[in-house]
């Protein structure tokens, strides 16, 4: 539709409004500037990638530069304004997108194209699909016939440790992470010359699966890193889970934990460094969880 035409509609509709017709050039005008042109193209800035610890709406505030210094520190939402008492709209929005990224992260698999970029074979628990693993955690902790076939196969026998990746609650935190993360904590124990085994990929793993695996491959420490249950800072956060000699029914503070391993908290290829550090010292005092004194 040319300029013509559009001035030609809106002087009708001017009309049947009862509006003076000599508005219609301004109009015209207005729609077809540079904000009409933005919405043709596509156009409406992505508000998942604006870094909410910058971000700082509250009108009129008092010491406001001290509380959007001390807001940097943290990725909270604070200092974000209100129309009313209501939110305004950005936050909002903002809110909601948070919400459906972390409802993706949990309900949805890793694609398989990532585990295979990743160079990981895929090993199962007794889960068969998402909804089983999200009902029965039970099941998540506990490896499918297949499964540990599989690992006995394939895997290193007695290894001084045996890392896998696993999709725990939050699938997106795989293709995140990993991939700086897993070549990093490899990196740090070659330098230690540690011998780490054949990594691998566990499909609707909880973390105490670990324990059977531990116990399958005969390693003296077990590292697990597992998707975090998503909030609505992040949807990509993942932790690193290492126990000295784990077994199956031991108590949850034999595990030594790493969190918030994201882009927004602890750099992955940081985090991959610490973690490999921490097994050199765990490997040393042979304990780890509450005994261990870091």
């Amino acid at each position: 539709m040319d300029e013509k035409e559009l001035k030609k509609i809106i002087e009708q509709v001017l009309v049947e409004m009862h509006v003076d017709t000599a508005a219609a050039p301004a109009v015209v005008s207005a729609m077809s500037g540079a904000g009409a042109s933005k919405v043709e193209d596509g156009c409406l800035p992505d508000i998942t990638e604006i870094d909410i610890r910058k971000q700082y709406l509250v009108e009129n505030p008092e010491h406001g530069e001290d509380y959007a210094e001390l807001k940097f520190n943290a990725p909270c939402r604070l200092g974000i304004g209100k129309a009313g008492a209501r939110y305004k709209t950005l936050p909002q929005l903002e809110f909601r997108a948070a919400h459906s990224a972390a409802q993706d992260a949990v309900f949805t698999d890793v694609e398989p194209e990532v585990i295979e970029k990743l160079g990981l074979m895929t090993v199962k628990t007794q889960c068969e699909n998402k909804d089983i693993f999200l009902t029965r955690p039970d099941l998540g902790r506990k490896l499918s016939e297949e499964g540990v076939a599989l690992i006995k196969e394939k895997c290193k026998k007695n290894p001084t440790v045996q890392i896998y990746v696993a999709d725990g609650l939050s699938s997106a935190s795989v293709a995140a992470n990993i991939p700086d993360l897993l070549p990093a904590i490899m990196q740090g124990l070659q330098s230690y010359k540690i011998d780490v085994g054949t990594p691998f990929f566990v499909e609707h793993g909880r973390v105490a699966v670990m324990d059977e695996i531990s116990e399958i491959t005969g390693a003296e420490v077990t590292c697990t890193l597992i998707g975090e249950r998503p909030g609505l800072i992040t949807a990509e956060s993942m932790s690193a889970y290492i126990v000295y000699k784990a077994t199956v029914g031991m108590p949850e503070a034999r595990r030594t934990v790493i969190s918030n391993i994201h882009r927004a908290g602890t750099n992955p290829a940081e985090a991959g460094a610490h973690i490999a550090e921490i097994i050199k010292i765990m490997l040393e005092k042979k304990v780890s969880g509450t005994d261990l004194k870091l």
